[in-house]
């Protein structure tokens, strides 16, 4: 989780690293969801949730290649704190039921995505 500003850091930061690093996150949510999804019990409205989250960031992406015409990566401060959410998430089980934890971590996903494809159409210099 703090590969990309320890390279920011060093200034080895890579066109390779990034879509590495984003193509990585990519991976661990969807291993994550084939890991965790037949062994917890979720809620009909947060499924509907989490779908509606996954196609703004479809469309993010869609866009992203029609405007920039390369894949787009936004690795802002929300995507960041999304991702924090949903590394802790699975840790907080035990302690808090799902069906509460959820609304925050899907809110901050949700603003995150809307915000991403605000970025990638509003500011040129997203790589």
């Amino acid at each position: 989780m703090i590969d990309g500003t320890i390279a920011r850091k060093m200034n080895t930061v890579t066109e390779f690293g990034t879509r590495f690093d984003t193509a990585a996150d990519f991976v661990f949510v969807v291993v994550c969801l084939i890991k965790l999804l037949p062994v917890i019990s979720m809620p009909a409205w947060l499924c509907i949730w989490i779908v509606i989250i996954a196609l703004i960031k479809i469309i993010n992406i869609i866009s992203g290649h029609i405007v920039q015409r390369k894949l787009v990566a936004v690795h802002s401060v929300m995507n960041k704190v999304t991702g924090v959410l949903l590394f802790i998430l699975p840790l907080t089980f035990p302690i808090v039921p799902l069906k509460y934890l959820a609304i925050p971590v899907c809110a901050v996903a949700t603003f995150a995505a809307v915000q991403e494809g605000h970025f990638i159409r509003t500011d040129p210099d997203i790589k």
